[in-house]
């Protein structure tokens, strides 16, 4: 089971990246810059925009390790000199990945509702995952109830992880723009210095964040 856990989590976090990904790149488009579009980045494909170290590496040694799972795509370029409003548009482009995340987020607790409405033996295993616990059973409903609630929590954590305001984060990019420009220099070196101070000495900094957003749809499953 633990290895199925394993793959199923590698395939929500390749499709939940690619969605973010994909979004940057659709929004970039719809706002004039097609920069992204043009290198094929609005695609669900996510070999399109796996990058070697945060899609590979950190995840597998993730899975091997047990620590906690953190990664990343390869980054969407934008030329923002293509916008017609640069500060505007570059946040809105910013802002669409995370919630992307929470729309499939939302899309996976829909989904996990039906699975548990169908029968008893659905509401069981959606009511125990839910719970944390995972359920003993040869039903074909466990598997798809699994995959379902591990792409929501993923979905959830890369959409709350990147509302970080923090360079490189997408949340860094609706305040650095109302900086001076000395300052935004500063403000990108050393948020990109604090988070990876934060993420080597392994401080729970999502664990506030990520936990009661998380509780709040484990609560919502076990009430509907």
């Amino acid at each position: 089971m633990k290895i199925v856990i394993i793959a199923f989590s590698i395939v929500a976090f390749l499709f939940a990246i690619s969605v973010h990904e994909s979004a940057h790149a659709w929004m970039a488009n719809r706002l004039g810059d097609p920069t992204a579009r043009m290198l094929g980045r609005i695609s669900l494909n996510p070999i399109r925009h796996i990058d070697i170290v945060g899609t590979i590496l950190l995840p597998a040694i993730a899975a091997i390790t047990g620590a906690p799972l953190l990664g990343w795509a390869k980054p969407t370029p934008v030329d923002t000199r293509n916008f017609k409003n640069p500060v505007l548009d570059d946040i809105l482009t910013a802002v669409v990945g995370p919630i992307s995340n929470f729309v499939v987020a939302i899309g996976c607790f829909i989904l996990l509702i039906v699975i548990g409405k169908t029968s008893g033996s659905g509401q069981y295993i959606v009511q125990a995952l839910a719970q944390g616990a995972l359920v003993d059973t040869s039903s074909a409903i466990m598997p798809i109830a699994l995959l379902f609630h591990r792409a929501l929590l993923l979905n959830l954590l890369l959409g709350i992880f990147n509302l970080i305001p923090l360079p490189p984060l997408d949340g860094s990019h609706v305040i650095r723009h109302f900086m001076p420009d000395g300052m935004r220099r500063i403000f990108d070196v050393a948020g990109i210095s604090i988070l990876w101070i934060l993420v080597l000495l392994r401080v729970n900094f999502l664990g506030p964040l990520l936990g009661p957003a998380m509780h709040l749809f484990d609560s919502s499953l076990m009430r509907l």
